[in-house]
Protein backbone atom coordinates (compact mmCIF):
# COMPACT_ATOMS: atom_id res chain seq x y z
CA UNK A 1 0.00 0.00 0.00
CA UNK A 2 1.00 3.21 -0.92
CA UNK A 3 2.18 5.24 2.55
CA UNK A 4 0.09 8.07 1.91
CA UNK A 5 -3.71 6.06 1.81
CA UNK A 6 -2.23 4.14 4.59
CA UNK A 7 -1.24 7.23 6.57
CA UNK A 8 -4.74 8.29 5.13
CA UNK A 9 -6.31 6.03 6.25
CA UNK A 10 -5.03 5.54 9.85
CA UNK A 11 -5.83 9.35 9.98
CA UNK A 12 -9.11 9.26 9.17
CA UNK A 13 -9.70 5.59 11.21
CA UNK A 14 -8.48 7.49 14.35
CA UNK A 15 -10.16 10.82 13.89
CA UNK A 16 -13.77 8.59 13.66
CA UNK A 17 -12.71 6.77 16.56
CA UNK A 18 -12.07 9.84 18.40
CA UNK A 19 -15.38 11.55 17.33
CA UNK A 20 -13.36 14.63 15.91
CA UNK A 21 -14.72 16.20 12.16
CA UNK A 22 -11.77 17.32 10.07
CA UNK A 23 -12.48 20.94 11.32
CA UNK A 24 -11.61 19.42 14.95
CA UNK A 25 -8.20 17.71 13.55
CA UNK A 26 -7.27 20.85 11.60
CA UNK A 27 -7.60 23.55 14.35
CA UNK A 28 -5.48 21.70 16.71
CA UNK A 29 -2.74 20.79 13.87
CA UNK A 30 -3.54 24.83 13.16
CA UNK A 31 -3.89 23.69 9.24
CA UNK A 32 -6.88 24.17 7.16
CA UNK A 33 -9.65 21.81 6.98
CA UNK A 34 -8.85 21.07 3.75
CA UNK A 35 -5.11 19.86 4.08
CA UNK A 36 -7.00 17.43 7.04
CA UNK A 37 -9.17 15.80 4.12
CA UNK A 38 -6.08 16.09 1.56
CA UNK A 39 -4.32 13.33 4.38
CA UNK A 40 -7.33 11.56 4.86
CA UNK A 41 -7.75 10.81 0.39
CA UNK A 42 -3.85 10.22 0.35
CA UNK A 43 -3.25 13.05 -1.89
CA UNK A 44 -0.80 15.08 0.24
CA UNK A 45 3.09 14.45 1.24
CA UNK A 46 2.92 14.98 4.51
CA UNK A 47 5.84 16.13 6.91
CA UNK A 48 7.54 14.31 9.52
CA UNK A 49 6.33 17.48 11.71
CA UNK A 50 2.48 16.92 10.12
CA UNK A 51 2.83 13.72 10.92
CA UNK A 52 3.63 14.36 14.92
CA UNK A 53 1.03 17.38 14.83
CA UNK A 54 -1.78 14.92 13.71
CA UNK A 55 -0.58 12.54 16.30
CA UNK A 56 -0.40 14.73 19.06
CA UNK A 57 -3.70 15.96 17.72
CA UNK A 58 -5.55 12.46 17.68
CA UNK A 59 -3.84 11.61 20.78
CA UNK A 60 -1.81 8.56 19.06
CA UNK A 61 1.70 7.88 18.68
CA UNK A 62 3.36 9.04 15.46
CA UNK A 63 4.13 5.28 14.81
CA UNK A 64 0.19 4.07 15.05
CA UNK A 65 -0.44 6.38 12.25
CA UNK A 66 2.12 4.69 9.81
CA UNK A 67 1.57 1.28 11.15
CA UNK A 68 -0.61 -1.21 9.39
CA UNK A 69 -4.60 -0.49 9.43
CA UNK A 70 -5.86 -1.30 12.75
CA UNK A 71 -8.42 -3.81 12.98
CA UNK A 72 -11.91 -2.93 11.80
CA UNK A 73 -10.86 0.02 9.77
CA UNK A 74 -11.66 0.38 6.27
CA UNK A 75 -8.65 -1.18 4.56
Amino acid sequence: MDIRKLFGANVRHYRLAAGLSQEAVAERMDVDRAYVSMIERGGQNATLLSIHEAAQALGVKPADLLADPPAGSEE
